[in-house]
């Protein structure tokens, strides 16, 4: 891959704030391209975000469905959800699944990052492995709906190929599951209490 970026890269000369909601942040900048002009480009600042991708002893996956409004249906995806102010992607990973699922965790793997829309947002979202479960009572936020249910590999990757889900991260994840499994890609686990106490 080259080294050397400098032909593609653009930069800001002028920044407008579009909106300040209570979780989009839109901005308009003015860029000066690589060929001397000038452009705009528009996009939302966001604070980043986890998924995770539990695990039971069994193999199965705990996955959540969940209505999207901005799309109005109900998607397959995997517990997921963004950072509170000043929280470490590993406890915002924790925070999540039990609220989400009721589940804790005695083990966990980073396995890497994405960003889901590079065309118009700053987001990026930490993937997690959980494994180690321990199911308890969830405590979903106010105003959040949403089943839990378990699904095998097999099935998730059929429900990818057939178009059932289409949620970017969750497809992401079937990506990084498809690997581990087959022991292409592999995985640093760890436990809980280790990685509490690295902070």
């Amino acid at each position: 891959m080259p080294s050397n970026d400098q032909h593609l890269i653009e930069h800001k000369t002028d920044s407008e704030e579009l909106l300040r909601g209570r979780f989009l942040h839109a901005f308009r900048d003015t860029v000066r391209l690589p060929d001397g002009s000038n452009a705009t480009r528009e996009y939302v600042k966001h604070p980043g975000a986890v998924m995770v991708i539990p695990m039971l002893d069994d193999g199965r996956l705990v996955l959540e469905r969940q209505y999207r409004y901005p799309l109005h249906r109900v998607m397959v995806e995997f517990p997921a959800g963004k950072l509170d102010a000043g929280e470490s992607t590993f406890n915002c990973a924790q925070r999540e699944l039990l609220e989400e699922t009721g589940y804790t965790a005695t083990e966990w793997a980073r396995a890497g990052q994405l960003h889901p829309v590079i065309a118009y947002s700053t987001e990026f979202i930490d993937i997690w492995f959980a494994r180690g479960l321990n199911l308890g009572e969830r405590k979903l936020d106010a105003g959040e709906f949403l089943d839990v249910f378990t699904a095998s590999l097999p099935e998730l990757l059929q429900w990818c190929r057939d178009g059932l889900v289409t949620d970017g991260k969750t497809l992401t994840a079937a990506l990084w599951l498809q690997n581990v499994a087959s022991g292409a890609w592999s995985l640093d686990w760890q436990a809980a209490d280790a990685l509490v106490a690295a902070g």
